[in-house]
C-alpha cells in the first residue's frame, strides 16, 4: 500500500516572491495492486508453504514485502484494521445509514438519510458521484451475487433495482412501514426484507412481487439474512428474539432467546456458513453454531449499545462490531483475550458437555474507542479483505486498514486516545486538524464540482414571476411575450398584430369605463369610512387605504394606468417605500393604517369598553 501525506509544502519560486505558498499535498493512495502482484510472483501450493518469499518484518524497509489477506488465511490478526485512511464527508452533509463496497471493490457506495446514493473512489476515497436515489431515508441495500444487480429500500416501504450502472429500472412497493434490511437469495431468484410492520416479506425478484410473508415477531423487525448457501433465513427483532425460518414452507425452525434487548444486527458468516453472528442494544454481540442451534461465544467489552457488526470475508474468526458511541471494536473468535482480574471461559467445544456449557466471552483484539463522534450504522469490508468502511451518524464516512510495517504511533492517535491525550502527547494538532480538515473540505468541494451530473434532474430555469407573488407569471405592461422561435423556420419581418380579444376590456381602447357599484358618483367620490362599512356589511375585506396598494401587490416595471383610474403611490426599489423624507433632510416612517375601525368593531362585540 502507498501512501502520501498530505499538508503544506512550498512551491517552487515560492520563496523568491517574499512568502509561503501553499500547495495541496497528492492525495494519499491505497493501492493493493503491489501486494497482489508481490503474492503472485511469488506463492505456491499450500502443502508447499503457500509463500516463499521474504517474510514481513516490522521496520519500514519491509513495506515491499507486504501480502494481501488471502495470502495469509491463517494469520487474520495482520488484517486487523487499527489505522485511519482517510474521512469522507459530502459538501451537504447527512448521516450515512449504509455503506457498500461495489463487487469490484473499486468503489464505495453510501446512502444517507436524504434518500442520496454517492460514489466515493476505493483508493484515494475521493468523491465520484452523487445522486437523488430516494424522495426519504435510505435504510438497506443489498448487491446480487451475481453482481447484476443493486436493491434499495427506504423509510417509506419503497424498494428499487439498480442496474451496476445506477439505472433505475424497477419501483415497487415492498412494505407501509420502513423497511429495515433485506437480503438476496444465494440463486439471486428472490430477496427478503424485514420491516417494522414486525413481518418479513420474500419476493420474486423477476416479478416484483411478494410470494410469501413470514408472521411470529411480536415487534419490529430490525434485520435480516440468507445463508449464502442454504435455504435458511435469519431475522432479528424489537421483541429481543432471533428467529431461523425455512423460506419454502414458511415455518419458524426456532427462536434463540440470548439477548435482553433489541436486535441490532443479525448477519450469516460467509466462508465456512456454520456461524451466525448477532448484536443487540444489551451491549453484548453472540456467535451462534447453527448445528447445534445455541450460542458458543459471547463478545463483550462494550460499554454502550452494539449498532452494528461486520464479518471478515477472507478469515472467519475476524468479527468488526460499531457501538452507539462511535467506537469500533475487532475480535478473533479464538482468542478470548481475557482482561487481567477476570476468569477464563472454556470454549464449549472442549467442554464435556457442549450442549449445556456456558458460552465462552470473547474480548476485543482491538479497540478503537473514539472512532467516530456518534452511532456507527453501517460497517462493511472490502472484497479483498484489507479495508474496511465504516458509516455514522456524526455524517462522516470512514476508511481504516492495517498499520504498515514499522508504523507505531498509529495507536496514539485521536482515534485510539482521544483528541485531548493524542493532543498532549503531540500526536494530533488542534489547529493543523482544522486545516486538514478545511482542505479536505475544499478538496471534496472540488471533486464534486468536478463530478458526474445526475442526467435525470435538469437545472431549472427561473420563470419571469409577477413581483411580489412569487410563482405568478403575468406578462409586463398587458402584452403577451413573443411565442419561442422554431428552428428551421425564419421569423416574420413585420410585427405581427395581436388578435383581437373576443370582448371589449372596460376603460382600454376607447370602451367606456365600467360603471361604479351602488350609484356611486365618480365626480363625488364617498369617504373611505362609508366605503369600509359598505364592505363590512356585505362580509367583506376592508380595503386599504387611500394612495396605498394591498400588502404584497406591486405593479410590474412600465405599468400603464388605464384611464380614469387615480395613479398608484411611489414605491422605492424593490418594495413599497414605508419611509418618507421630511423637510429636515431626515427619515420618518410613513403613517400606519388607523385602527379605529378595529376598535369600533371589537367595542360593538363588547370587548374593550372598559377605560384604563
Amino acid at each position: 500500500m502507498a501512501y502520501d501525506p498530505r499538508g503544506d509544502h512550498g512551491a517552487s519560486g515560492g520563496h523568491d516572491g517574499g512568502g509561503f505558498v501553499r500547495a495541496r499535498g497528492r492525495r494519499p493512495v491505497t493501492d493493493y495492486g503491489s501486494t497482489l502482484t508481490h503474492w503472485m510472483r511469488n506463492r505456491q501450493p499450500r502443502f508447499k508453504g503457500a509463500f516463499k518469499g521474504e517474510a514481513e518484518r516490522p521496520s519500514a524497509s519491509y513495506i515491499v514485502d507486504m501480502l494481501p489477506p488471502l495470502a495469509r488465511v491463517t494469520n487474520p490478526a495482520d488484517s486487523v484494521p487499527t489505522k485511519h485512511l482517510h474521512s469522507s464527508l459530502n459538501k451537504i452533509k447527512h448521516p450515512v445509514n449504509v455503506v457498500r463496497w461495489t463487487p469490484e471493490g473499486r468503489r464505495l457506495l453510501t446512502a444517507s438519510s436524504s434518500g442520496e446514493f454517492t460514489l466515493w473512489n476505493g483508493t484515494g476515497f475521493n468523491f465520484e458521484t452523487i445522486m437523488q436515489a430516494h424522495d426519504v431515508a435510505i435504510r438497506a441495500l443489498a448487491y446480487s451475487h451475481s453482481d447484476d444487480w443493486l436493491i434499495s429500500a427506504d423509510h417509506d416501504g419503497i424498494i428499487k433495482y439498480w442496474q451496476p450502472n445506477f439505472n433505475n429500472v424497477q419501483v415497487i412497493q415492498g412494505h407501509t412501514d420502513p423497511i429495515r434490511d433485506l437480503a438476496f437469495s444465494p440463486n439471486d431468484s428472490k430477496f427478503v426484507t424485514a420491516s417494522d410492520d414486525s413481518s418479513l416479506k420474500i419476493f420474486d425478484f423477476a416479478g416484483g412481487v411478494a410470494e410469501s410473508t413470514l408472521q411470529g415477531h411480536g415487534w419490529d423487525a430490525k434485520s435480516c439474512d440468507w445463508h449464502p448457501t442454504k435455504g435458511l433465513i435469519v431475522s432479528g427483532s424489537k421483541d429481543h428474539l432471533v428467529k431461523l425460518w425455512d423460506p419454502r414452507t414458511q415455518r419458524c425452525l426456532t427462536t434463540l432467546h440470548g439477548h435482553k434487548n433489541t436486535i441490532t444486527k443479525t448477519s450469516f458468516e460467509r466462508v465456512m456458513g456454520w456461524c451466525l453472528a448477532t448484536s443487540a442494544r444489551d451491549q453484548t454481540a453472540r456467535i451462534f453454531d447453527i448445528r447445534m442451534m445455541r450460542d458458543i461465544c459471547l463478545l463483550r467489552g462494550h460499554e454502550k449499545d452494539i449498532s452494528t457488526l461486520a464479518w471478515h470475508p477472507i478469515h472467519s474468526n475476524l468479527l468488526s462490531t460499531g457501538g452507539n458511541e462511535g467506537s469500533l471494536f475487532h475480535y478473533l473468535l479464538d482468542e478470548p483475550n481475557t482482561p487481567a482480574g477476570q476468569a477464563i471461559s472454556t470454549a464449549v467445544y472442549e467442554s464435556p458437555d457442549p450442549l449445556t456449557a456456558p458460552a465462552q466471552s470473547i474480548y476485543p483484539t482491538h479497540k478503537i474507542p473514539f472512532a467516530h463522534d456518534y452511532a456507527i450504522w453501517s460497517l462493511d469490508w472490502h472484497p479483498l479483505g484489507h479495508i474496511l468502511a465504516s458509516g455514522s451518524n456524526d455524517r462522516i464516512t470512514r476508511f481504516w486498514s492495517r498499520g504498515r510495517p514499522g508504523e507505531t504511533d498509529i495507536f496514539q492517535d485521536k482515534y485510539h486516545i482521544g483528541e485531548v491525550a493524542a493532543e498532549a502527547q503531540g500526536t494530533w494538532d488542534r489547529r493543523g486538524g482544522r486545516r486538514q480538515r478545511q482542505e479536505e473540505e475544499e478538496q471534496e468541494l472540488e471533486d464534486e464540482m468536478e463530478g458526474l451530473v445526475d442526467q435525470k434532474m435538469p437545472l431549472k430555469q427561473p420563470a419571469p414571476t409577477f413581483p411580489g407573488l412569487p410563482g405568478l407569471s403575468l406578462p409586463a405592461n398587458g402584452v403577451p411575450p413573443p411565442p419561442p422561435q422554431i428552428p428551421g423556420v425564419s421569423a416574420a419581418t413585420a410585427p405581427v398584430a395581436a388578435p383581437p380579444l373576443p370582448f371589449p376590456i372596460p376603460g382600454a381602447a376607447g370602451a367606456p369605463p365600467p360603471p361604479l357599484p351602488g350609484g356611486l358618483d365618480p365626480s363625488n367620490p364617498a369617504h373611505f369610512a362609508k366605503i369600509a362599512e359598505m364592505m363590512q356589511k356585505a362580509g367583506l375585506p376592508p380595503p386599504p387605504p387611500p394612495n396605498m396598494l394591498p400588502p404584497g401587490l406591486i405593479p410590474p416595471p412600465n405599468f400603464a394606468v388605464p384611464p380614469g383610474f387615480p395613479p398608484p403611490p411611489a414605491f422605492a426599489q424593490g418594495g413599497v417605500d414605508m419611509q418618507a423624507s421630511d423637510s429636515n433632510g431626515g427619515r420618518r416612517r410613513a403613517p400606519l393604517p388607523s385602527q379605529e375601525e378595529s376598535l369600533r368593531m371589537e367595542q360593538k362585540k363588547g370587548n374593550y369598553t372598559r377605560v384604563r
